[in-house]
């Protein structure tokens, strides 16, 4: 089934800095993004494991405190872990946001005040997702590392997330097109020829259009950036994935593969295994044909089910071990 390997995968992509790990909620995301992050660690590679989900699971999975600080992770050299404080960034946002309408509308001479257009900015449902892009596009922007491993969100607001670079894009240029033509107006029907000499809301725009432009280059740059789906041999998380990967395409963000986790080893369920294990051993094999099948050439690695959960580095490990086989 695996026709490249994770390990051949990295071998063939030496330059890969921006990896992301996303599926349906409950497949592994954290564990699989933590051994991926270990493992480039393990090469001399400066490294960053970051969760971009607002239901942080990190520090329970490395059994420290990474909350709110990228924080070095005890017993790894070479990698930080870093859980961003998804309210902190919220609260920055709608700072920063409230410094812009203010500033804005005294450019205008508007004597309205900005509490109304802040709440109107702040209560659309994709405003905690446009933080969260934001904050992530500062760390990859920084560059303080050789290598970004991003635990996302399930994959609904993962994609959301990472397409933000495309719908940021076509806003600030439609933006930029009305502003234009909202001043060349005011130009043309001015008593006086002079030109205004600095346009404060355009530089906005443009520094903006700069910025996502940007971020769109870095994240649909297939030597740099990858993204891999992780699923279940389950009906639900394949379905999901499947749906995914067809946006992902759309969007131009380079996927990597697809690691299947939690399989249950068939050799070691003994004959006189309850019904229900012996089910499940069944049940799997039939998705792990459809998986082969919908999925040809891009399954990267295949990890069983332990027999206790993964938590601390010494489990992470063993998912090393196994994911980098």
């Amino acid at each position: 089934m695996i026709e490249k390997s994770m390990r051949q995968f990295m071998a063939e992509n030496p330059r890969l800095k921006y990896i992301f790990f996303g599926g349906k909620g409950g497949v592994g995301k954290t564990v699989m993004a933590g051994a991926a992050a270990i493992w480039a660690a393990q090469q001399g590679r400066k490294t960053l494991l970051a969760s971009t989900n607002p239901v942080h699971s990190l520090s329970g999975l490395l059994d420290q405190d990474v909350f709110g600080k990228p924080t070095p992770v005890a017993g790894v050299p070479n990698l930080e872990a870093y859980e961003i404080d998804t309210k902190e960034t919220i609260e920055r946002s709608k700072q920063e946001i409230r410094e812009k309408i203010e500033w804005f509308l005294k450019y205008a001479d508007v004597k309205t005040k900005a509490d109304e257009f802040v709440e109107s900015a702040t209560m659309n449902p994709a405003f905690e997702e446009s933080a969260m892009f934001e904050n992530m596009i500062d760390l990859m922007f920084r560059d303080e590392y050789e290598v970004y491993v991003f635990d996302t969100a399930p994959t609904a607001n993962a994609r959301r997330l990472l397409g933000m670079s495309s719908v940021y894009s076509m806003w600030v240029n439609k933006m930029v097109q009305s502003r234009e033509e909202a001043m060349s107006l005011k130009q043309l029907l001015s008593y006086s020829r002079k030109k205004e000499e600095k346009d404060p809301l355009m530089e906005y725009l443009l520094n903006l259009r700069e910025r996502m432009t940007r971020a769109k280059t870095l994240l649909t740059d297939e030597a740099l950036t990858a993204f891999f789906f992780i699923t279940l041999p389950e009906a639900l998380p394949i379905a999901v994935i499947t749906r995914f990967i067809n946006w992902f395409h759309e969007f131009g963000i380079p996927i990597g593969g697809v690691v299947v986790n939690m399989l249950i080893d068939k050799n070691s369920v003994r004959d006189d295994a309850p019904d229900f294990v012996k089910n499940r051993v069944k049940m799997q094999e039939e998705y792990m044909d459809e998986i082969e099948k919908q999925f040809d050439g891009m399954v990267r690695a295949i990890i069983p089910l332990f027999e206790t959960e993964v938590r601390g580095v010494e489990m992470l490990q063993r998912v090393v071990r196994l994911m980098f086989a």
